[in-house]
């Protein structure tokens, strides 16, 4: 049987949380949706692949493996091209985004055919609130969007606003929300936020932005929207 949405998550070095994370998500989702999770595994180093295997047998699991790392966007984009389902919920794998905000996204589902959250306290580093604001005004500047949170990893929409997002994509690898919205400002697909509780890493921490990475996310992040604006 076809679910109703598919739950895309990215998962990289994730062994110590994974576990818990799909528990508190399936506990929340089975009581309101037919689902299953889409886990697009992106080389990790540690022992994430066995403990995926171990859970088919406890949650329903689509498996999708790299050996290598592709990225954030490379692997949510393998994710959705595994997707059936008539809706798309996109989350991360970290436990930073709370399962019960859920339930706010489906009551809206046909209100907006693609809903965003909107951290309104986000638990992250200050450097990183810092970039993401720096890389907000650009994107609001250049698509005219008036979102508070463009970045935000916590999204549903329907399948065929997916099919019309998806092609193309891949130009922000550490800025695929960004990306994501700004061509649905471009094609014309509405853009509805969702207040949402954001709370600090479950295990481990973020290696995305470490200090030695920042010029060139931020290269790719400004250049990669700039390729978006002049594309359309």
């Amino acid at each position: 049987m076809t679910p109703d949405v598919d739950v895309i998550m990215p998962v990289h070095n994730e062994a110590a949380s994974i576990a818990s994370t799909l528990e508190e998500w399936h506990a929340e989702l089975h009581l309101l949706v037919n689902f299953r999770f889409i886990l697009a595994e992106d080389g990790s180093k540690d022992n994430t692949r066995e403990i995926l295997y171990r859970l088919i047998a406890r949650f329903p699991i689509v498996l999708d493996f790299s050996d290598k790392r592709r990225g954030y966007a490379a692997a949510m984009i393998a994710g959705m091209n595994q997707s059936v389902a008539p809706y798309v919920l996109a989350v991360d794998a970290d436990g930073q985004f709370d399962p019960k905000d859920f339930r706010n996204f489906w009551r809206k589902r046909e209100e907006c055919p693609f809903l965003i959250g909107w951290r309104q306290i986000r638990a992250d580093v200050l450097s990183r609130k810092i970039m993401s604001g720096s890389f907000k005004l650009l994107h609001r500047a250049l698509f005219r969007m008036n979102l508070h949170d463009a970045s935000c990893g916590y999204v549903l929409m329907q399948r065929k606003t997916m099919e019309k997002l998806l092609p193309g994509l891949g130009l922000l690898p550490e800025g695929f929300w960004l990306e994501v919205t700004g061509k649905a400002s471009r094609i014309g697909v509405p853009v509805a936020e969702v207040p949402i509780h954001h709370r600090s890493r479950t295990a481990g921490k973020s290696v995305v932005y470490r200090p030695g990475r920042v010029p060139g996310i931020a290269w790719r992040n400004i250049s990669g929207l700039f390729k978006l604006w002049l594309k359309a």
